[in-house]
């Protein structure tokens, strides 16, 4: 028992090294796009792919990864994570062209995929049931800190050279492959006879790929226009297909009937209208307070913490309090604080002070704490051991979705105004601020409503 207890915080250790290594990298990124812009001579179209190329990767593999977990276990691929994202993070810093640094970061975010897919089953799977909201707290705290820590790092190192955003990624991912390669152990006995769908598979990649394409390319050229008509439709036919053969897969990719159970689908559908609500937040304030406030990188780094510091306080609270209360009603209030402070940024001008902006992402990271934790507890308690890793990619897939359609939308709004005034580019903030607002209010209300029917695991 002695062995057990121990392993879970070893495991807890392992998996906070992996949030923290690469949710560090991409915080640590946001803040120095200006930079990269000016000093590799790219448009802000081709920086802001840099962002998105890793949440596109992460909606489209994460499911796939994930039902690989749950064939061959979860170390393999873990400590496979970490290498792969050094690999990547190492040739980012490398890159001398904005073409170059798109591609190297593709192949960084296959390493976060293979990590981010396992971490939380291997949370979910070393600590008890009763426990589990507790464990993802603690790591939501961590990811936490990394939101803190990153744009004020990623500040202080652009004086530097922003390539070094990148190089500090090694040593972090160092110790976290020897760590996990030493600790980290298969505790459920693999399912054996196991097949891969690669049908499925295909036919979900082209789909997904085909409708985040679609939606990118809607934002900046047009719904209308017919390239992106054909996307749409090349998504809707790829997906329709996969249902079909999925339904009759023995072994499916994506098992359907997780959409079938009233809290999945409720707790999927939540993750997704969240990652359309803030997904681009922290990306239209670093141009802010930039651009439009003319605040120097390190300083930016240092006003975008009190969100992340409000979430940091709140995530181990709220995953402690759904062990013994249940998730269903802390996600939903989470979800409505968020939407409180959604509204107060609707006002964001270029006259707006410093103050209440902080007073506004401090409320915004209290309701993204208080609703993460929960969330996934809810999740990862609903399905059985063997599905634990396609239910966290599913979630993981959902949150990205949104937030690539949420910054998608930022994106076309930036590109069509970059070249005019400051303060005619502070009015699309606000615009683009408001819609965000108006999804996280709805997805805040739906959830609130419709939460009696749905009966959370407890």
């Amino acid at each position: 028992m002695r062995k057990k207890v121990e392993y879970k915080w070893i495991a807890l250790s392992c998996t906070s090294i992996g949030a923290l290594f690469s949710v560090l990298s991409g915080t640590t990124l946001i803040i120095a796009l200006p930079e990269i812009m000016k000093d590799l001579k790219t448009s802000i179209a081709l920086v802001m792919w840099v962002v998105m190329i890793y949440m596109f990767v992460l909606t489209i593999f994460v499911p796939l990864v994930g039902r690989l977990a749950d064939m061959i276990g979860r170390k393999k691929l873990y400590v496979s994570g970490f290498m792969v994202f050094m690999l990547g993070s190492l040739l980012c810093g490398l890159s001398r062209s904005g073409w170059q640094l798109l591609s190297f970061r593709l192949l960084q975010s296959v390493g976060g995929v293979l990590l981010e897919s396992s971490s939380v089953p291997i949370i979910a799977d070393a600590f008890p049931k009763r426990e589990l909201g507790k464990a993802l707290g603690i790591n939501g705290m961590i990811i936490s800190v990394a939101f803190v820590i990153g744009p004020i790092l990623g500040g202080a190192i652009i004086p530097v050279g922003w390539r070094f955003i990148f190089f500090i990624n090694i040593p972090i991912g160092l110790i976290g492959t020897i760590w996990a390669w030493i600790q980290l152990k298969e505790l459920n006995i693999l399912p054996k006879h196991q097949k891969f769908d690669f049908k499925g598979t295909i036919l979900f990649s082209v789909g997904i790929l085909a409708f985040l394409l679609a939606l990118t390319f809607g934002g900046l050229i047009g719904w209308l226009n017919i390239i992106t008509i054909i996307l749409f439709l090349v998504a809707v036919l790829f997906i329709i297909l996969f249902i079909l053969v999925e339904n009759k897969t023995e072994q499916p990719m994506l098992d359907l009937k997780l959409f079938k159970t009233r809290i999945l689908a409720f707790a999927y559908t939540s993750n997704l209208l969240n990652g359309i609500a803030r997904g681009s937040v922290t990306f239209l304030l670093v141009f802010y307070f930039q651009g439009i406030k003319g605040i120097n990188p390190i300083t930016s780094g240092m006003l975008l913490a009190p969100f992340a510091a409000a979430m940091m306080i709140m995530s181990p609270i709220s995953g402690w309090l759904s062990d013994r209360y249940g998730s269903r009603q802390l996600s939903s209030i989470g979800l409505l604080i968020s939407a409180i402070g959604l509204l107060g940024m609707v006002r964001i001008k270029a006259t707006t002070t410093i103050l209440e902006l902080i007073i506004w992402m401090i409320v915004m990271g209290l309701g993204t704490g208080m609703f993460f934790s929960p969330n996934t507890n809810s999740i990862m308690s609903s399905v059985p051991v063997e599905r634990r890793g396609i239910a966290a990619g599913v979630r993981i897939m959902m949150f990205n979705a949104g937030s690539i359609i949420s910054i998608g939308l930022a994106l076309a709004i930036l590109s069509s105004s970059i070249s005019h005034s400051c303060f005619r580019i502070c009015f699309r903030f606000e615009d683009s601020f408001c819609n965000i607002f108006c999804l996280q209010f709805n997805s805040g209300i739906y959830i609130l409503f419709t939460r009696r029917k749905a009966r959370m695991a407890e």
